[in-house]
This record gives structure tokens, sequence and C-alpha cells, in this order.
């Protein structure tokens, strides 16, 4: 399962990123291969200062050892030893009206022994999610029924309930309103009566694989739509939601920093430039209170 998942993240990263650099066309994917103080490495690949693309980060990486503290305790186990593999996307565009997006597909093994022979769990994860700054609806709805399209192929109870883990999941519940309009968001998929876990790796490899089905069309549509400052001030207001997510709630980030992991890969998901402004609230009636409105109470948008 290991060897089959890891030549899917590795091509799967190099479709996106070559997909990226043709419709920015301009900048390019910088790549920086690490390593990880304790076991593992991986590949990170960085777009910055583009035409469409201000910043974005594609990155894969395998880390594997004896599980941190903090872990432990989360999985509830006395010791232990871990692989875990994933590809973990961000992209952030420069243009207001193109929604910035967020992808992750992962897996993960459990040992009970430090040669990691005897397997005690395994599990997949991951999503994905739109989070726009000015609300078209057609576009959210075209997102929403790309993924509901390719999670019936695997069972008509997948879309409705990963949808509603991600509504759940992407909140930040310390401003009551959610990141994004939503997508996808899985975890802990094990095999069970249903499914076993070459199926779940079955749904996790298709749903990777409609990525750039899903997002590539909104950019191409959006990109040259006309924007000025005020619509920027707004996006830059809006990243500064990103971020707090980000390094409040989100379960990669913090298992990352928890795990040793490298910190320029960890906090490549973060915008380049975001602005908090004291008591900041959208004028009545606007396109910007809309998109509040609408992200304080989650839709169905399929």
């Amino acid at each position: 399962m290991k060897t089959q998942f890891i030549t899917y993240i590795q091509n799967l990263q190099n479709e996106i990123c070559s997909s990226f650099e043709e419709i920015d066309g301009q900048s390019t994917f910088r790549e920086d291969n690490w390593d990880r103080e304790g076991g593992g490495g991986g590949k990170t690949r960085v777009i910055e200062k583009g035409t469409v693309f201000e910043k974005g980060g594609v990155n894969i990486s395998t880390v594997y050892g004896e599980l941190p503290d903090p872990i432990k305790k989360h999985f509830n186990v006395d010791g232990g030893w871990f692989w875990a593999g994933g590809i973990s996307l961000v992209i952030h565009p420069k243009s207001p009206m193109i929604p910035t997006v967020h992808a992750n597909f992962r897996y993960f093994e459990l040992y009970d022994d430090e040669d990691m022979t005897n397997q005690v769990d395994g599990w997949f994860g991951g999503g994905a999610d739109l989070t726009p700054y000015y609300l078209f609806e057609e576009d959210a709805r075209y997102f929403h029924q790309t993924y509901k399209s390719v999670c019936d192929k695997h069972g008509e109870d997948l879309y409705p309930n990963f949808k509603q883990q991600c509504d759940e999941y992407f909140f930040n519940t310390h401003r009551g309103e959610a990141r994004g309009i939503g997508g996808l968001f899985f975890d802990y998929l094990r095999a069970d009566d249903k499914r076993s876990l070459q199926d779940w790796h079955a749904f996790v490899e298709d749903t990777g694989k409609v990525f750039l089905d899903s997002y590539i069309p909104i950019v191409k549509k959006r990109m040259d739509k006309k924007y000025g400052e005020e619509e920027r001030y707004w996006q830059e207001i809006r990243r500064g939601r990103y971020v707090e997510f980000n390094l409040i709630h989100d379960r990669g980030t913090l298992f990352g920093l928890k795990t040793r992991g490298r910190i320029e890969s960890i906090l490549m998901s973060l915008p380049p430039e975001v602005r908090w402004d004291y008591d900041y609230n959208p004028q009545e009636g606007s396109r910007e209170e809309e998109l509040i409105e609408v992200l304080k109470n989650p839709k169905e948008w399929v």
C-alpha cells in the first residue's frame, strides 16, 4: 500500500505543477528536497509572484519513526512507530476574483515494533475545499458537483457525509464562520464491513485525479475579470481568516509542528500579503457581506 501511494502522490505532484505553470505563463515552481530529523523527508514545490498565482505550494512527503509524545497522547497509546505519506497543496491566486484552493490526500500506518513490520493500524484521509473572496454560485456548484460525481462512484453515502465533515472542520469557531464554501473532508478511513483499505485507496486516488478538473476551469473563467484596490483590500482581510484557521485549528499544520516537520514546508500554506483591521465589517448589502452570510450558514450546493 505504501509503495502504491508514494507513486500516486509523486505523479499527482508532477501533473498539478505542470498545469499551474502552463496557466501562469510566467512563474515556475521552485523545488526543495528535504530530510526530516527522525526519518523520512519530502519534496516541496513553491510558485511565487506569478501573473495568475501570487503564491502556491504543492508538497509531498513520506515521514516515519517513533511516535512523538503529543501524538502518542492523541492516539492514546504508550508507544509505537508510524509511517505517513501525503500530498498537500494550497494555491493563493493574485486576483480576488479567483478563489484560493486547498487539497490534501494522505495515508498513515501505525506499528508496535521499531522495525515497522507489524502494522497494527492504517487509514486514509484528505479532501479538497474552496475559499472564494467573492461568491460566484455557479463556481461553488461546479466544484461540489465535481466531487459529488467522484464520490458517487464509490458510494452515494460518501458525498453527504464528507461534505458535512468539511463544513464542520473548516470552521473558524472563534469567528463563527466557515473558512470557505467547503468541499470534501475525510479522515480515519479504515477497512470495515463495507470497504477494504484497497477500496479506500481507490477512492482517494480518484478524488486526487479530479482536483485539476474541479479548479482549473474556475481559474480560467475568472482570471481576466477586472478588479480594483477595494476588492484587493477585501481579499487581504479574508486571507487573515485563512491564516487564523491554519495556525489555530488545522490538524495537518499541528501534526507537522509536533513531529518536527520542516517549517518552511508546513507554513507554505500562508498567503504573502494579509491584513488584520480592527473590527472590520463589510458594508450592508455589499457582495462582501453576501459572502459572510454564506460562510456563517453553509449551503447545500448540489
